[in-house]
C-alpha cells in the first residue's frame, strides 16, 4: 500500500502539474488514513485557491491551523481574506506571520501580497524585502516589490525593480505595463519596438490587454494619440469578445440604486455614527485626490478602497451571489435591519480605522449603495465625482482594471463606457436634487480650477476645522492604490481637463452621443 509520505508528495506533484482533481483524490486518501493529517487540509485549501473557492479554502485552511500551529498556513489564511477584501482578518492572520520568523521566500512574498492587496503597502514591503535576501533571481518578487514601492511612492525603486524583473523574464507583460505607468519615456527612451514584438507574438488575453495598454502609454508619452487609440481599441476588442456582458446588466444596478427606491423613513433606524466619510464617483474622476485632501487632515484616516459596506449588505442580506454588488443582492437587501447594518460595517472596519475620529472609504462604486448607505448610517458624509463626461469616458477607457472585476466590464468598449457614465450622472443628480444634507456633489473641473476655495467647502461640509495642509495633498505620505498613483503626489492642477480633445476625431461618436442626452461636454 502507497504510505502516507508517498501520497503527500504525489500531492504536491499534482498541484504543481495543475491537475488538481488528482491532488484532490491523494489528499483525501491521507485523511482517510490519518484524519489529523494538517498537511493535507492545507493541500485542499490550495486546491481550492486555485479553483477560486474562497470560502471553502478558509474552511480547509483554519482546520489546518487547528491541527498545526504554521506560517505558512497564515499564510494563505492572509491571502484568502485578502481576495474576499476582508482587510481585519488579512491583518490578523497576518500578525501570526511576522516576517522574521518565516524562513521561505514564497511565503513572504504571499504575506506580502496579501497585504499589498488590502492596501497594507509599507508593511508588504517588509515581507518582500527578506523574500529578494533569501532568493534574488525570482522576477515575481521583485515585481511585487515593486508594485509595493510604485505604491508608497518610491517611483525610482520601483521602475528598478520593475526592469530587473523584465530582464529575469523578458516577456513579463504585467512588468511593461507597470512601468509604462510609471511615465518618463520619450521619442528617444522607450519600449515601443520591444512591446510591439511581444504583442505579436502572443494570443493570451491577459498579456494583450497588458502589452497593448504599456504600448498605447508609451505611444502617447511621444505624442502619438492616435496610434495609442487604435492600439487600446484592438486590444480591448479582443477581451470584449469573450465577456458574457452586455449593458443591461449593469442598467438594472442604476434602475434600482435610484433614490424613489430608497426614501428615508420618517424613524430612522441607522446607526448614529458619523466617522465614515465615504468618498465615491466613476473610476479616473478624481476620487483619489479628494481622499487624499480630506485624509491631509489630521482628525481624518483613509482606508482605501474598502469592500466593507457592500460585504456587510451581502453577510445580513444573506445574500448567495458571487459579486459584491449585484440585482440579487440589492433586491435582497431591503429586509435589513438597517440599525444592524450600520454596526456590522462599523465592526468591519474597526481594525483599519486606527484611532482617527473620521475615516474615509473610497470604494467608487458605492455611488450605488448611497440609498442604503445613508439608511444605515445617516449622520456619514458621502462625496460624490462628477467629472466632464469625455475625460471620464476616455480615462476608463485608456485605463486597465482588474480582469475580474465585474464592475468595470464596460470599460471594454467606449459606447458603453458612455453609457455607464449617461445613466451615473442621472443617478448622482436625481440625489443631488433629493438635497440631503449629508451628500455633496463635487465637480472635478471646479476643483482643479479653484483649489482653495472647493477645498475649504469640502473640508466644512466633512464637519471638520479648516487646516491649511489640506491645500497640499501631495504631500500626503499615505500610500497610494489606484490608478492615480503617481498623479497625486503633485501638486493640484489642470493638465488633465481636457485631455479627450488629444485623442480626436476617434471620440465623434462619444461626443455625438452626449449631446444627443443633453449633456454638456464642455
Amino acid at each position: 500500500m502507497t504510505n502516507i509520505k508517498q501520497l503527500h508528495q504525489a500531492a504536491e506533484q499534482a498541484i504543481n502539474k495543475r491537475d488538481y482533481i488528482k491532488a484532490h483524490g491523494y489528499c483525501v486518501a491521507i485523511i482517510k488514513a490519518q484524519p489529523e493529517h494538517a498537511d493535507a487540509y492545507f493541500l485542499l485549501g490550495i486546491i481550492h485557491i486555485e479553483l477560486g473557492q474562497i470560502k471553502k479554502a478558509i474552511e480547509l485552511l483554519n482546520k489546518a491551523v487547528t491541527i498545526l500551529a504554521n506560517e505558512e498556513y497564515y499564510a494563505y489564511l492572509a491571502k484568502c481574506y485578502s481576495l474576499q477584501g476582508n482587510v481585519a482578518e488579512t491583518v490578523a492572520w497576518a500578525k501570526k506571520a511576522p516576517h522574521h520568523n518565516i524562513k521561505q521566500a514564497l511565503t513572504l512574498d504571499t504575506v506580502g501580497v496579501a497585504l499589498s492587496r488590502v492596501g497594507m503597502h509599507e508593511k508588504a514591503l517588509e515581507y518582500f524585502n527578506k523574500a529578494l535576501s533569501l532568493q534574488d533571481d525570482n522576477p515575481a518578487y521583485y515585481y511585487n516589490y515593486a508594485v509595493a514601492c510604485k505604491f508608497c511612492g518610491d517611483f525610482t525603486a520601483a521602475k528598478t525593480a520593475f526592469e530587473r524583473a523584465i530582464s529575469l523574464r523578458p516577456n513579463y507583460h504585467e512588468a511593461y505595463y507597470a512601468l509604462a505607468e510609471l511615465g518618463h519615456t520619450d521619442s528617444s527612451d522607450n519600449h515601443i519596438g520591444v512591446l510591439k514584438q511581444l504583442l505579436g507574438e502572443t494570443d493570451d488575453i491577459a498579456a494583450t490587454l497588458h502589452l497593448g495598454h504599456a504600448l498605447a502609454k508609451e505611444y502617447e508619452s511621444i505624442g502619438n494619440f492616435s496610434d495609442a487609440f487604435k492600439t487600446l481599441a484592438s486590444c480591448k476588442k479582443t477581451k470584449q469578445n469573450k465577456l458574457a456582458y452586455h449593458f443591461s446588466q449593469d442598467q438594472a444596478l442604476f434602475d434600482i440604486a435610484q433614490p424613489h427606491n430608497w426614501s428615508m423613513s420618517s424613524e430612522n433606524n441607522g446607526d448614529s455614527s458619523a466617522a465614515p466619510i465615504f468618498v465615491v464617483g466613476m473610476p479616473r474622476s478624481g476620487t483619489t485626490l479628494v481622499e487624499r485632501i480630506i485624509s491631509s487632515h489630521t482628525d481624518v484616516n483613509s482606508c482605501g478602497e474598502l469592500q466593507d459596506f457592500p460585504l456587510a449588505v451581502k453577510e445580513l442580506s444573506q445574500s448567495q451571489s458571487n459579486k459584491i454588488i449585484d440585482l440579487p443582492t440589492f433586491q435582497a437587501a431591503r429586509m435589513i435591519n438597517l440599525k444592524a447594518l450600520g454596526e456590522r460595517y462599523l465592526q468591519r472596519t474597526e481594525a483599519v480605522r486606527c484611532n482617527n475620529k473620521y475615516f474615509i472609504d473610497k470604494l467608487p462604486f458605492n455611488f450605488f449603495y448611497i440609498g442604503l448607505i445613508r439608511q444605515a448610517l445617516p449622520n456619514a458624509k458621502i462625496v460624490c465625482l462628477l467629472r466632464n463626461p469625455l475625460d471620464t469616458c476616455i480615462g476608463n477607457y485608456r485605463q486597465l482594471f482588474g480582469f475580474n472585476n465585474p464592475h468595470t466590464m464596460y470599460s471594454y468598449d467606449l459606447m458603453n463606457t458612455a453609457r455607464f457614465y449617461r445613466q451615473f450622472h442621472v443617478l448622482v443628480e436625481r440625489w443631488q436634487q433629493v438635497g440631503t444634507d449629508n451628500f455633496y456633489l463635487l465637480n472635478y473641473e471646479q476643483l482643479v480650477a479653484k483649489p482653495e476655495q472647493q477645498i475649504k467647502q469640502l473640508i466644512e461640509f466633512c464637519g471638520l476645522e479648516w487646516q491649511e495642509q489640506c491645500l497640499r495633498a501631495e504631500d500626503n505620505p499615505a500610500p497610494v492604490s489606484t490608478a492615480s498613483k503617481v498623479q497625486v503626489r503633485e501638486p493640484i492642477n489642470s493638465r488633465s481637463v481636457g485631455r479627450w480633445h488629444k485623442f480626436k476625431p476617434h471620440t465623434d461618436e462619444l461626443e455625438a452621443f452626449f449631446l444627443e442626452h443633453g449633456i454638456a461636454i464642455e
